[in-house]
């Protein structure tokens, strides 16, 4: 059968992408947590230039030293530079989140689809897959990896990524099946388009805006359970910078009346994980609001 395009009477319009200076127009607070964010991606790439110290450089006659000139936000307990730190604590903070969000949305929106649109069986199996991975804590998953692999980035990242790709799933899952059923689907199969060829042109182009706001938010969720296990010695291993090492680290300076070695990281964290959350947020109420 010959594969032709539907009259346009016969089929939706592809509803509009998410339009960055639109969005931007969100409000205030969406505004600055996109420059919160974009300027945390800038101190990663940078790191290595702007940085003013070697990060894992000892320096024993400066341990816990205050806010100085030198060292704006002071050192740790081996005498390096927390601000340093902090900035190439960026990059393995943000790295390890964009590696499970990017799996794990991959991964869901396979699955997902896949269940959406072949629906009986498969859709049966998919669906009873994901909910037994579902039932299985994230941070026990990667308890238990690394107790196999060993501490480090690489267990906890895929523990994470499949402990988050349920979650994808379920949602791309349920908005497939919506839009499965949306006269423009039925339009193009009966002109003889192969149904991979509508998920791919179609289908997911216009589900991609709610998958983009559920990874924002996801990001988030990521960084704070990678820093969780890097502060329990599960992952990044010290003397890398990572946010959440740092925190176990300048635990034992707080003690000593020493607070920005732990407080500085801890408040990065912090600050990622509302702004993507405010992100996330503001991407799925407009997209709420533009399906009214």
């Amino acid at each position: 059968m010959t594969t032709t395009t539907p009259p346009e009477s016969t089929v939706l319009r592809r509803r509009p992408g998410l339009r960055p200076l639109r969005l931007l127009a969100q409000g205030p607070l969406f505004t600055a947590s996109v420059a919160v964010l974009a300027l945390l991606v800038l101190i990663a790439v940078l790191a290595p230039v702007i940085a003013p110290y070697d990060p894992e450089a000892l320096d024993l006659t400066a341990s816990l030293a205050g806010t100085t000139g030198e060292h704006l936000l002071g050192t740790d307990q081996s005498g390096r530079d927390v601000l340093s730190r902090l900035m190439y604590g960026a990059r393995t903070g943000l790295l390890g989140p964009l590696l499970v969000v990017g799996v794990s949305t991959l991964l869901g929106t396979l699955l997902g689809v896949v269940a959406a649109w072949r629906g009986g069986w498969a859709d049966s199996v998919l669906s009873r897959s994901m909910d037994m991975v579902f039932a299985i804590p994230g941070l026990l998953l990667a308890i238990l990896l690394v107790s196999v692999v060993g501490p480090g980035m690489t267990a906890p990242v895929i523990a994470m990524a499949v402990a988050y790709t349920p979650y994808v799933g379920r949602l791309v899952r349920g908005i497939a099946r919506q839009e499965k059923a949306r006269p423009y689907i039925e339009s193009y199969r009966v002109q003889g388009w192969s149904g991979w060829n509508v998920c791919l042109r179609h289908l997911l182009p216009n589900i991609a805006a709610t998958v983009f706001a559920q990874s924002a938010m996801n990001f988030g969720y990521a960084l704070m359970d990678l820093a969780a296990l890097s502060y329990l010695g599960f992952g990044v291993q010290p003397p890398t910078a990572d946010w959440g090492a740092m925190i176990n680290e300048g635990q034992s300076a707080v003690q000593q009346g020493a607070m920005l070695p732990a407080l500085a990281p801890s408040a990065c964290i912090v600050l990622a994980v509302v702004a993507f959350g405010i992100v996330g947020e503001g991407l799925a109420d407009r997209i709420a609001r533009r399906k009214r």
